[in-house]
C-alpha cells in the first residue's frame, strides 16, 4: 500500500495530521515504551524538514469517567462530552511536556485557531462538546490546506463488520468514503467507538481528504506510513 501519489505537502512545508487515539497513550496504564517510541519517531522525521500537528483522543480512561458518571447520575450528552474533552487534554498536556522544546508551549484547543510553527509540533486537544477529536482532526488539516490525516488507534484496518462480534469480519485496504460511510452509524454521539466517526467523515469527504486508519503498535508500521512505503492499514478516500 502506497501513498507515495498523495503528500502532506502544504506551500514549502511538509505538515503531518496525526491523531493519536486514547488507546495508545493509556490502555490501561501509560503506554511509557510506546510514547518514547513514538517520540523518537517524529523527531527523526522532524530532522528531516517535517512539521507535526497531533491531536490527541481521551481513549479508555476518558470512558470509564463518562461510565461512572452514567451509574451514579443521569447526565446530558453534553456532561459527558465535557468530561471526554478534560480526559483528552490531560493526554494532550502529556504530549507537550513530551515533545519539549520541539512543541509549541501551549496545547491548541480551537481548531479553527490560525496556525504557525515557530515550533515543528503543535499539540490539539478538543474544542467542544458535539463534536469528536475526528472532527476537529479533519477542521485542523482543513485549517493548514493539509490534504491527508494519519488516524492512530488500536485496530489494524477497518473491517466490513465488527471482528469482535464477527469472527469472519473481513479486513478492507483501501475504500471510498461513500462505502466507508454506508458501514458505520449514521450519528455521532459521545463515546462512540467506530474507526472514523460520521461528520468527520462526511466533512473529510467533501474536502476530498484521505485518512488513513491504521495501528499505532508497532510504531515500526507507522515509520513505513510517514516513509511512502507499503504499511498495514486501511485507506479511505
Amino acid at each position: 500500500m502506497n501513498t507515495k501519489n498523495k503528500n502532506f505537502h502544504t506551500g514549502m512545508e511538509e505538515i503531518i495530521i496525526i491523531s493519536l487515539g486514547g488507546s495508545l497513550i493509556i490502555p490501561d496504564q501509560i503506554d511509557v515504551d510506546f510514547l518514547k517510541d513514538f517520540k523518537n519517531l517524529i523527531l527523526l522525521h522532524i530532522s528531516q524538514g517535517k512539521k507535526f500537528i497531533i491531536i490527541t483522543g481521551g481513549g479508555k480512561i476518558c470512558r470509564r469517567y463518562q461510565e461512572v458518571a452514567k451509574e451514579i447520575s443521569n447526565p446530558s450528552n453534553e456532561d459527558l462530552d465535557w468530561i471526554g474533552i478534560a480526559s483528552l487534554k490531560l493526554n494532550a498536556e502529556l504530549l507537550r511536556v513530551i515533545f519539549s522544546e520541539k512543541a509549541h508551549e501551549k496545547v491548541v484547543s480551537d481548531p479553527h485557531q490560525k496556525l504557525s510553527f515557530e515550533k515543528p509540533i503543535i499539540i490539539c486537544s478538543a474544542y467542544k462538546p458535539g463534536r469528536s477529536t475526528d472532527w476537529d482532526t479533519v477542521i485542523v488539516a482543513k485549517n493548514v490546506g493539509a490534504k491527508k490525516v494519519i488516524n492512530l488507534s488500536n485496530i489494524d484496518y477497518v473491517y466490513d463488520s465488527d471482528p469482535k462480534i464477527n469472527p469472519n469480519a473481513k479486513k478492507i485496504e483501501k475504500i471510498s468514503w461513500a462505502e466507508y460511510r454506508s458501514i458505520i452509524p449514521k450519528e455521532w454521539n459521545p463515546g462512540l467507538n467506530t474507526p472514523f466517526d460520521p461528520i468527520a467523515s462526511e466533512m473529510a469527504e467533501k474536502e476530498g481528504m484521505q485518512v488513513v486508519i491504521m495501528n499505532g503498535k508497532p510504531v515500526s508500521n507507522l515509520a513505513k506510513c510517514l516513509n511512502g512505503e507499503k504499511f498495514l492499514g486501511t485507506i479511505i478516500e
